[in-house]
């Protein structure tokens, strides 16, 4: 296998775009080729197989959604339950403004029912990131606990899906209100109201 790590991050991120728009199936080589215009051969000289494609779109998909996101975000946290629903709106926004890595999650997602490696990989991946999470809002002094953080993590999850897969649902507005909501919800606090 070739040992450019550039060449290797510009074909992950083709693969990433490829799966996102394509699904699992069309997730090929030649595709991948294609999608970084490099010479047909070119991913398979660095990949040995779907799997181990399929294993780097997941590593690299977590370091994009990463990138540009304070490494400290632990530390004490001003502003109460103000400051956790901005800081769940500005989750939602990063999330949704690389929508080609999300929708590939869910395609790897669907794909690790299929290939167990991938299943315990994404897992392992996943829960490290809720973990961190968890030990950060903690470290915050925002208010609520680990389930409110759980309960958090998948309602934003499938928010962002729903703005990603049928963009057309809800309405900017809805979206805040939305958030705002769950937070509340999650904390089993009366609801805030930003926007009467």
């Amino acid at each position: 296998m070739r040992r450019n790590h550039e060449r290797r991050r510009a074909l992950s991120d083709a693969a990433i775009e490829v799966l996102a728009r394509e699904g699992a199936r069309g997730l090929t080589f030649r595709a991948v080729d294609s999608e970084a215009s490099v010479p047909t051969g070119t991913a398979s000289n660095y990949f040995a197989n779907r799997d181990e494609l399929f294993m780097q779109i997941g590593a690299r998909v977590y370091d994009r959604m990463l990138s540009g996101v304070p490494a400290t975000a632990v530390g004490r946290q001003e502003g109460g339950m103000d400051r956790f629903v901005e800081l769940m709106q500005e989750l939602v926004v990063r999330v949704s403004s690389f929508p080609s890595g999300h929708l590939a999650l869910i395609e790897l997602r669907l794909e690790a029912i299929r290939r167990p490696a991938l299943g315990e990989v994404l897992s392992e991946r996943i829960r490290k990131d809720i973990d961190t999470n968890v030990a950060n809002h903690v470290a915050s002094g925002l208010p609520g606990d680990e389930t409110s953080v759980l309960l958090l993590y998948l309602s934003l999850n499938w928010l962002i899906l729903e703005r990603l897969t049928l963009p057309h649902l809800l309405d900017e507005a809805e979206v805040q209100r939305l958030i705002e909501a769950a937070v509340s919800r999650a904390l089993q606090v009366p609801q805030i109201s930003s926007h009467g």
